[in-house]
């Protein structure tokens, strides 16, 4: 088997072309991923899609040929926090202290990415650094270098392909739920419809601060997802009335001193909280946003005590 079947079916033109089935999807990136496929139809496959939009089913079966292309067995997990943004967020990595909070109210969290900050790339022991010694976090490269080198394909193509969006949906450690970020609102209703294929049952999905998961405090946050495999579009609330952009260079502030208190600022603190608030919400299908807002800010204003109790 090649990959130029299914080329043809997605390329043939006008009136004949048609979307693969999930079936399909899920046999052509098997191919890509066994390094079956040769790169010329890799990139007219992956520019095809981009040009014409992509499907829900498609991302589901894309998705589940990844899922059997992982690197190691992950440890168990009860929330899959997938971190690609690729550097259009200028700010502090807010997120990831975020995630470190969440952690310290014993939510096992599995972190996956590749990140570019600042125009520069921030490393696995960067973010690690950031998460704190609770939250699992595995760079792309290690977890599947063969995913790695599609990612690494916008180099060479000079535009975003599906791989960002299945990479989002990919959740490798299989855990329960899932919260996801994107940069672009249409994707919210795209990734919930693959997520549902895939028979996911919980996710979350905003448009956030960079394509991340990361929640604007002065903004209403609508969050897109699945509770109990239905179907959700719930609104989070403004948390401040300060009108400020989310990352402003200007105002970028040191994440890891503001998680030491060595450095206080109100509209980062809030991000914190407020992202973390929406986690929380998400692994946790019996609370309300409310709840796990007071949570959140209860955790980080004893989030050293905290991590002394559950290092």
């Amino acid at each position: 088997m090649t990959l130029a079947p299914f080329v043809r079916i997605v390329a043939q033109g006008k009136g004949r072309a048609r979307a693969l089935t999930f079936a399909e999807a899920q046999e052509a990136m098997t191919e890509i991923l066994e390094d079956r496929a040769a790169p010329e139809a890799v990139g007219g496959l992956l520019m095809v899609l981009r040009l014409r939009g992509e499907e829900a089913q498609e991302i589901a079966g894309f998705t589940a040929a990844l899922r059997e292309h992982v690197s190691g067995a992950l440890p168990a997990a009860d929330l899959d926090w997938p971190s690609y943004a690729a550097g259009r967020s200028r700010g502090a990595p807010l997120y990831l202290l975020a995630a470190r909070l969440v952690a310290q109210a014993g939510v096992r969290i599995s972190m996956h990415g590749h990140n570019a900050y600042q125009n520069a790339t921030l490393g696995p022991q960067d973010i690690r650094a950031l998460l704190g010694p609770l939250v699992r976090y595995d760079p792309l490269s290690a977890l599947c270098p063969e995913a790695f080198q599609l990612l690494d394909l916008r180099a060479d193509l000079g535009l975003r392909s599906c791989i960002n969006t299945v990479l989002r949906m990919w959740n490798p450690s299989r855990a329960a739920a899932t919260v996801q970020g994107v940069f672009h609102p249409s994707y919210r209703s795209l990734q919930a419809q693959a997520a549902e294929i895939l028979g996911q049952k919980t996710l979350s999905i905003i448009k956030g601060g960079g394509g991340e998961f990361e929640r604007h405090p002065s903004k209403d946050t609508v969050c897109f997802g699945l509770r109990a495999g239905t179907h959700i579009q719930q609104t989070a609330p403004a948390m401040l009335s300060e009108t400020r952009r989310l990352h402003e260079v200007e105002a970028a502030v040191d994440a890891l001193a503001l998680w030491e208190g060595k450095t206080r600022d109100v509209f980062a603190e809030a991000t914190v909280t407020g992202t973390a608030a929406l986690a929380l919400w998400t692994d946790d299908p019996t609370t309300t946003i409310a709840r796990a807002q007071a949570t959140a800010l209860d955790l980080w204003a004893n989030r050293d005590a905290y991590e002394r109790l559950t290092a």
